[in-house]
C-alpha cells in the first residue's frame, strides 16, 4: 500500500501539474469566482461559516479582508506557478485559497467540485523541487499526485452516496435531469430531453459511473487514461447540456495525466526558431561553412575555367 501511495513519477510531471494548478487559482479569482468579492457587502449576520471556518476560527468577511485576500492570492499564485520557493509560496496559496473558499461557501451553497483542487494545493508544497522536463522520478511528487487522485475519485464516489442519502432511489427514477434542463438547459439538452426514457437512463448511468470510479486505480495505464478521458467527456457533455462547469475538478483530475509530455514553452521556442530560419531563407538548414580566405585566393576563377579551351 505504501509503495502504491508513493509510486515515483517524473519531476517534470509534478512541475507541469504545479504550474497548471497555481495558474488556475489565479484565473479562478478573476474569471470563475470574482463574485466572492461581493460577499464583503453582505450583512455579517448572514455569514454562516462552514465547520472548518468555525473551528479555526476565521473572522467575518469585511471589504478590507476580502480585498486583501484577493490581491495577495493573485500575486502569490502567479509566483508559485514558477515553481520557486515551492514550500513558502505553496503553503501561503493554500491558506489564502482555503479562506477564499470558506467565504464563498458560507452563505448557503457548497460546491463539491473544489475538493480535489484544495487537496492538490495542500499537498503540492510537499512534492519537493521540480523542473519542467526533468525525467528524474520522485516519490514525494508521486505521493502528492496520488493523494490528489484519491480526492478526485472520492468526489465521484461520495457524490453517489450523497444522492442516495438525500434522494434515495428516487434520484435515479425521478426528474432530476429534467428539472436541470428546464432551469438551465441548452438547445442540445432540449434535443436529448425529447428522446423517451433517455434522461432516466442517463441518471442510472451517472450513478453507475460514480460508484465504479475507483476502478480507475486498478486498470493498466492505457485503460486508465481512457477512463480519465471518459470523465473529461462526461463533464464536457454536462457543460454542453446544463451549463454546469466543474473546472476546478478537471484541473485536479489532470494529476492522472502524463503532463511531463506537455511543454508549451519548449514548443514555442522551437516554433520561433523555425520562423526565424524561414525568414532567413535557410528553411531550417544549417548554413554552409565559409571558405577560408587562403583557399579562396588559391582557387581558380570558375568563369575562366569554364571559358578556357580544352588542351594546351
Amino acid at each position: 500500500m505504501t509503495g502504491w501511495l508513493t509510486e515515483a513519477v517524473p519531476r517534470g510531471r509534478v512541475a507541469a501539474f504545479r504550474t497548471l494548478v497555481y495558474l488556475f487559482v489565479a484565473a479562478d479569482l478573476v474569471f470563475f469566482t470574482p463574485w466572492v468579492r461581493t460577499r464583503a457587502s453582505v450583512p455579517g449576520e448572514l455569514y454562516q461559516p462552514l465547520l472548518v471556518g468555525r473551528t479555526l476560527p476565521l473572522p467575518t468577511p469585511t471589504p478590507a479582508l476580502v480585498a486583501a485576500i484577493f490581491w495577495a492570492l493573485l500575486v502569490l499564485a502567479a509566483l508559485a506557478a514558477t515553481g520557486r520557493a515551492h514550500r513558502l509560496l505553496g503553503w501561503s496559496v493554500f491558506a489564502l485559497y482555503l479562506q477564499w473558499m470558506i467565504i464563498a461557501m458560507s452563505y448557503g451553497k457548497v460546491d463539491h467540485d473544489r475538493f480535489g483542487l484544495l487537496v492538490a494545493l495542500a499537498v503540492l508544497p510537499t512534492a519537493g523541487r521540480a523542473r519542467h522536463g526533468d525525467p528524474t522520478r520522485s516519490e514525494a511528487g508521486g505521493w502528492a499526485l496520488r493523494v490528489t487522485q484519491i480526492a478526485v475519485i472520492c468526489t465521484y464516489f461520495l457524490a453517489a452516496f450523497a444522492k442516495f442519502r438525500f434522494g434515495g432511489l428516487d434520484w435515479a427514477t425521478g426528474s432530476v435531469l429534467a428539472k436541470a434542463i428546464i432551469r438551465r438547459g441548452t438547445d442540445l439538452a432540449d434535443l436529448i430531453a425529447g428522446v423517451p426514457y433517455l434522461l432516466l437512463v442517463a441518471q442510472f448511468g451517472i450513478l453507475a459511473f460514480e460508484l465504479l470510479s475507483p476502478v480507475v486505480f486498478v486498470l493498466p495505464e492505457r485503460w486508465r487514461l481512457a477512463m480519465v478521458g471518459f470523465f473529461y467527456a462526461f463533464h464536457l457533455v454536462t457543460m454542453a447540456t446544463i451549463t454546469i462547469s466543474f473546472a476546478p475538478h478537471l484541473v485536479a483530475m489532470a494529476s492522472f495525466l502524463p503532463l511531463e509530455r506537455v511543454r508549451p514553452v519548449l514548443w514555442a521556442r522551437r516554433l520561433a526558431g523555425r520562423r526565424r530560419s524561414g525568414a532567413n531563407g535557410t528553411g531550417g538548414a544549417e548554413p554552409a561553412p565559409a571558405t577560408p580566405p587562403a583557399l579562396a585566393a588559391a582557387a581558380p576563377d570558375q568563369a575562366s575555367v569554364v571559358g578556357r579551351p580544352a588542351g594546351p
